[in-house]
């Protein structure tokens, strides 16, 4: 059973999810889209680097899968999405058969694409740090680790709860 002071932080930390979600979350976005992609562009560009094979490959059907979760968009809004960022202007990524299994495609950063993210990484760390520096060094340190246990605890839920699809 949950205590009541589990029951009141809970309602806290929603009361706060909204704006920090909405008003700050979305500033970060954009300060990393750079006036440039979508936001679901941005997603791809990031979930490659993050969960990339060493940050610049990622199978198609695994953006696909991501996307799906987070933007609830169709297959088709996704491959819109790709298809942009292999042509011109951006030509940030390229699409190639998996060499792992025939039947995938496998979704690279370019060159472009590499320095794109490069960016995108100094522009979110920069809007960030107006915010960083009007923490004491403590409340960092605290911040990261909350951030990272929230993390590390949701994984755990989803790799519990089994598959989604």
């Amino acid at each position: 059973m949950r205590s009541k002071t589990n029951k009141t932080a809970a309602i806290s930390f929603l009361d706060l999810f909204y704006p920090t979600h909405y008003l700050v979350g979305i500033q970060i976005e954009d300060a990393m889209r750079s006036g440039v992609l979508t936001r679901q562009q941005a997603c791809i560009l990031w979930l490659i680097r993050t969960e990339g094979q060493d940050g610049r490959h990622m199978r198609r059907k695994d953006v696909e899968r991501a996307l799906a979760a987070w933007y609830e968009v169709t297959s088709s809004a996704v491959s819109k999405s790709i298809r942009a960022l292999t042509k011109p202007p951006l030509d940030l990524i390229v699409m190639k058969e998996d060499p792992d299994n025939g039947r995938e495609k496998l979704v690279s950063l370019t060159p472009r694409g590499q320095t794109f993210v490069e960016n995108m990484v100094r522009n979110g760390a920069a809007f960030i740090d107006t915010l960083v520096e009007r923490l004491t060094q403590e409340e960092i340190k605290q911040g990261i680790h909350f951030l990272s246990r929230v993390e590390e605890i949701h994984h755990e839920l989803r790799a519990k709860a089994g598959p989604t699809n």
